[in-house]
């Protein structure tokens, strides 16, 4: 007993004794619990919906009222034409195409009945899914609603639930609505960020345990040039599994990108370098395998939940959001499903990779900056 006492007290001292681990084992899983519950929830939220209104009458007004009145939907845009407000959809800038027929109210003032056409962004399956079923139940309250009771008396039907206005959607880029379409592309996302956050995490500071470091520290090597040979390679194999994966889409689910396979590529290369500068930054911090394997799991679990490869970041509060667009996660994944379902062309995500070129270069810098040679 006395002995394990000394290890004990020898395990709890070292512990102690190393403030970055105090920091990993407490404020880390503090901070993930706190944030995490707040941004990642499956409550659909924030919807962005544009109106193709060809009849602009009260009635119709008063509909797209209680639409926007309703907490769930955003109304971005209002459109003469049903191809200019699919734009909005092509763009990522909407997720639904509200349309509203020409002589709305004269027909259903005429008729007792009339259609309004949805046409919903159907990459999230489950998103959309939600989303429909919001606007069902709102234009069915609607329908039944007191304002057109003098239809319903002058059609003699008396009966609440005989719908007024009735509803037709189309889903848009994954028309059954399946959970893999919305998945797959965003686990090409989530093989490259194992490989370029982990794996580079963990480079530097195994040469610093086994004290390799020390021997190119006396080198003339340059700290760009030590950091550049460090990079590539990670570079390579993260390449080489990202077109694995995009076998293994096409083989087993099917998936095809519709967009240019070459932009692909081009959004991968880039976010490796970007990642592969992170863990590398992680690795000039880190002075041993432990602490950069923790600090590289605390951000990569926070990257990931909050890059809305799982919940949407539009139903995050907006503080989640802002931290969202911080990191290249968000930006990727963004771009991933956006060519290999929408098949985005450049221009529709150059914004994008104006982001990800930023972020390897500050990261790269930063990690080429806090390396020391005389470490």
């Amino acid at each position: 007993m006395k002995r394990l006492s000394f290890i004990l007290q020898k395990e709890f001292r070292q512990i102690f004794r190393d403030k970055m681990i105090l920091v990993m084992m407490f404020a880390m899983p503090t901070i993930q619990l706190i944030i995490m519950p707040l941004a990642a929830n499956f409550e659909v939220k924030d919807i962005k919906l544009v109106i193709v209104d060809n009849d602009h009458s009260t009635m119709v007004q008063r509909l797209i009222s209680k639409l926007g009145a309703s907490g769930y939907f955003r109304i971005v845009g209002a459109e003469n034409s049903f191809p200019a407000a699919l734009k909005y959809i092509e763009e990522n800038r909407a997720d639904v195409v509200v349309e509203i027929p020409a002589h709305f109210e004269r027909d259903l003032v005429r008729e007792g009945h009339e259609e309004v056409a949805l046409s919903i962004d159907a990459i999230n399956g489950a998103r959309a899914g939600i989303g429909g079923a919001y606007l069902n139940s709102i234009i069915n309250d609607f329908s039944n609603s007191t304002e057109l009771d003098f239809i319903r008396e002058a059609q003699q039907v008396s009966a609440a639930d005989v719908p007024v206005i009735n509803m037709t959607y189309s889903t848009w880029y994954n028309p059954h609505e399946e959970y893999k379409y919305y998945m797959v592309p965003a686990i090409f996302v989530l093989l490259l960020t194992l490989i370029g956050g982990f794996m580079s995490a963990l480079n530097i500071v195994k040469e610093k345990e086994i004290g390799t470091i020390e021997q190119i520290n006396v080198t003339p090597i340059r700290k760009y040039e030590f950091i550049t040979g460090k990079l590539v390679p990670f570079w390579v194999v993260g390449m080489i599994i990202f077109t694995i994966g995009l076998l293994v889409a096409r083989l087993m689910y099917g998936i095809v990108p519709v967009g240019s396979l070459w932009l692909l590529y081009l959004f991968a290369a880039v976010y490796l370098v970007a990642l592969l500068g992170f863990g590398l930054l992680i690795s000039t911090y880190s002075s041993n395998q432990v602490q950069a394997m923790f600090l590289a799991f605390f951000f990569m679990m926070i990257f990931m939940l909050m890059s809305g490869m799982f919940t949407a970041t539009e139903s995050m509060p907006p503080w989640a959001r802002v931290i969202s667009s911080l990191t290249p996660v968000t930006h990727f994944v963004t771009v991933v499903r956006m060519i290999i379902l929408k098949g985005s062309t450049f221009g529709d995500v150059k914004l994008q990779l104006g982001y990800l070129v930023i972020f390897a270069i500050v990261l790269n810098g930063w990690a080429v900056w806090n390396y020391r040679k005389t470490s």
